[in-house]
């Protein structure tokens, strides 16, 4: 059995093997991998920087006493920063699960879009979620910004959650069981100080105590920034992020307060940041300078060289780019085909008689054209000399002017007439202007719509000129069976594909245009939506109708929708869980299957649940590993579930209400209290001005002295689309009026468009 000691080891190897610099733990509490200088800074400025460390991440409130199989006060991420990126770090990922035993093409190993954000630090990046089987593994970001600094070269970081890998690995349901090493397991080791400190975390800490420590770590780290030392400043502002952790876990932060805190750690760590990238300038950059960009690569051939098709013909564009968005799919599959369409009619190569269709999956954006024209119709270009009253001198002769211009564009003066530009008089003439071969249309077309692509929200990768949802990895160019060889910032197009990347040959070559979605579906890829959709939605009811239910695939348009852009080849597979869980709620248990992890629910005839769910896998695996691991990650969540819904259950609704205190509305417009309070004097106001029954004004009253309490529950904090939900269960279970939950949970309505409005006068108001 691999122990989360050999895992770590095998971890440092890997990455040790490809070039990364074995970093050690920083000697403070951090709450990520992130925060130590050996990411934190050293992805600041110009310099290379390729390092590996395991971290032990402390989050004060996390802390469960050890109970929670999933939750820990102290858990271990393993830390990897490749400056700059490298280009193939998903497949150097990807090979580092296989150096850890991990079957690729067993398991379901995906890319989820999970963009980061530390405001506190001023840092963010786009990126993925890894999954294994459903179960969250790693966090893979792009940085983009860090200490409110553009990064230039941009770093991969890749965040490896041990504990959950190791459960998977080894099928254990909670921490404590994980083999930690030989004769030893987790719980062994570490039980007692996740006890003890998860015990002071939660109850013990003495609070006036860490506000002092608090207040003597922040000026510290104002006092080492006055002496430019930044590595002892963010020491101390990492002590300084800690003790505020501590606060906030004992539950002793208010909203002005935890608004200040943000604000003084947030300007010391940009600061920071500033103060590094200047002192490394200082010392000349010892480590190079990765910022230097490598020449472009020239094209094997110049469009214009290629040999002119003597007919009509089919074009395809293939963009391949690292997993897309899914709800950046379609949106970017019809930017594309609309630029292409326009450049083409322009250059009169499409016309009545052709066609234009799109594909798109994550990993691609293709277009195809059909019944081109081979080149541009022949035109006529008016060329202008010198004015015709300097063409000519007062016997009618040319003048030196007109003689020089026929002279220069290799004319005769007869040849010169007068022509009419602007409104002005010339002499000049017509020239029959060829028109260009489509390959050269396309080849002056297609840079323009690579580097024009953009999407809601762009990064930046190792590839200068280029900005998009996700880095662009491949281009495929192909005019019958001939390559359009066109090169964008570090990218020459061609005729490769790539399928798999767990394939025998992850790179295709494709022999022509028109076989281009053939060869991609013989390797698994279907890549046209439609007929993907019609697949998950085939397969998912076929499982389902083997369990005796049904999936609502009309009610669950829009997971089916994401479905459809997450994967490139669906494979369905049915899961089941224990049939105790539908005793909670049941918008609890859709909404953890749909939001967390993308499953459709599966139900009876009369549309209660039953204990089963489809997954959509991406490629051939095998289907019981799959099964088993979805389960397990399933059962994970609604044990938490459970747990929140138990321990809201103990409170009543005004004692839930009492910690909207502790949440944040807006900096300038309070806590959540404060907005409760808010909305409960605009509703007596409005009750005043209102004809509405005793019954209304009472269930109004009550739900307003009750508003937004949810808010404040464990529940909703962990599932924040179940506020109004929430609100309706617990106040029917705690005995109020059904008006007064009525209205409570449609307090929340519209969530969305389309969304139905309040039904009740109460809930209206």
């Amino acid at each position: 059995m691999l122990t989360m000691q050999d895992a770590l080891i095998r971890l440092t190897d890997y990455w040790a093997g490809r070039g990364c610099l074995v970093a050690q733990p920083v000697n403070t509490e951090v709450g990520a991998g992130t925060l130590n200088p050996a990411t934190a800074l050293r992805v600041l400025g110009p310099e290379p920087w390729r390092v590996a460390y395991a971290e032990p991440s402390v989050r004060p409130d996390d802390s469960r006493y050890g109970d929670n199989p999933n939750r820990l006060q102290t858990h271990t991420q393993f830390q990897v920063i490749l400056k700059p990126e490298p280009g193939d770090a998903q497949e150097q990922y990807l090979g580092s699960l296989a150096a850890l035993g991990i079957d690729l093409r067993a398991h379901d190993v995906r890319f989820v879009e999970d963009d980061w954000a530390s405001p506190a630090l001023g840092a963010w990046g786009l990126g993925w979620e890894v999954w294994l089987d459903g179960l969250e593994i790693t966090q893979f970001t792009y940085f983009q910004q860090s200490g409110g600094l553009t990064l230039d070269p941009v770093s991969v970081e890749i965040t490896y959650g041990m504990e959950r890998i190791l459960m998977a690995l080894q099928g254990v349901s909670h921490f404590k069981d994980i083999a930690y090493a030989p004769g030893i397991t987790y719980g062994e080791a570490f039980g007692q100080a996740e006890y003890e400190m998860s015990r002071y975390y939660l109850d013990d800490a003495d609070i006036a105590a860490n506000r002092e420590l608090f207040e003597a770590y922040a000026a510290e780290a104002r006092r080492m920034l006055d002496a430019r030392l930044p590595v002892p400043a963010h020491t101390y502002v990492l002590k300084c992020s800690h003790a505020f952790n501590v606060l906030d876990a004992r539950g002793a932060i208010g909203t002005t307060e935890r608004a200040r805190a943000f604000a003084r750690m947030r300007g010391l760590a940009h600061e920071v940041a500033a103060l590094w990238v200047e002192r490394r300038a200082e010392l000349g950059h010892p480590l190079g300078d990765a910022a230097v960009r490598p020449a472009h690569a020239e094209p094997d051939a110049e469009p214009a060289a290629l040999p002119d098709a003597a007919s009509a013909g089919a074009f395809a564009l293939e963009i391949g780019v690292e997993e897309l968005p899914p709800h950046e799919v379609g949106r970017t599959a019809e930017h594309v085909a609309g630029r292409l369409r326009d450049g083409l009619e322009e250059a009169g190569l499409f016309t009545d008689a052709s066609s234009l269709d799109t594909c798109a999956t994550p990993r691609r954006i293709i277009v195809l054209a059909r019944g081109l024209e081979a080149r541009e119709p022949d035109t006529e270009q008016v060329v202008k000399g010198p004015r015709l009253a300097a063409a000519y001198d007062a016997s009618g002769e040319p003048t030196r002017a007109l003689l020089g211009f026929a002279r220069g564009h290799g004319i005769d003066v007869s040849d010169v007439g007068k022509v009419t530009v602007a409104g002005g008089e010339y002499a000049g003439y017509a020239r029959k202007v060829a028109g260009r071969p489509a390959a050269e249309v396309l080849a002056a077309l297609l840079p323009d719509i690579v580097t024009g692509l953009r999407a809601g929200k762009n990064m930046r990768w190792k590839a200068p000129g280029l900005s998009f949802a996700r880095p662009i990895r491949w281009l495929l160019a192909l005019l019958d069976d001939r390559e359009i060889p066109f090169t964008v910032s570090d990218l020459t197009a061609g005729r490769s594909t790539r399928v798999h990347r767990t394939a025998a040959s992850p790179q295709v070559d494709v022999p022509d245009a028109a076989s281009l979605t053939g060869v991609l579906r013989e390797h698994g890829i279907e890549p046209v939506r439609a007929r993907r959709r019609a697949r998950v939605i085939e397969d998912a009811e076929s499982l389902a109708r083997g369990r005796g239910g049904t999936v609502d695939t009309a009610a669950e348009h829009a997971l089916v929708e994401e479905i459809v852009d997450l994967v490139e080849e669906p494979v369905a597979v049915l899961g089941s869980f224990d049939g105790k869980y539908l005793e909670l709620p049941e918008e609890i248990l859709t909404t953890v299957m749909r939001k967390h992890q993308r499953y459709l629910p599966v139900r009876r005839e009369t549309g209660r649940l039953l204990p089963h769910f489809v997954t959509v896998a991406n490629g051939e695996c095998d289907h019981d590993a799959v099964r088993a691991g979805n389960e397990a990650v399933l059962r994970a969540r609604y044990e938490d579930a459970s747990f929140f819904f138990r321990q809201d259950l103990r409170s009543t609704p005004e004692q839930i209400k009492e910690g909207l205190g502790r949440l944040t509305f807006t900096e300038r417009l309070g806590s959540m209290a404060d907005r409760s309070s808010r909305i409960a004097a605009i509703a007596a106001d409005l009750a005043g001005r209102l004809d509405l029954a005793a019954e209304e004004g009472a269930a109004l009253a009550r739900a307003a002295a009750l508003a937004k309490f949810d808010l404040a529950s464990s529940m909703v904090i962990e599932l924040p689309s179940l506020a109004g939900t929430m609100a309706r269960e617990y106040a029917r279970r705690a005995g109020e009026d059904e008006a007064v939950a009525a209205a409570l949970y449609e307090m929340e309505l519209p969530r969305a468009a389309g969304d139905a409005p309040p039904a009740t006068a109460a809930g209206a108001v």
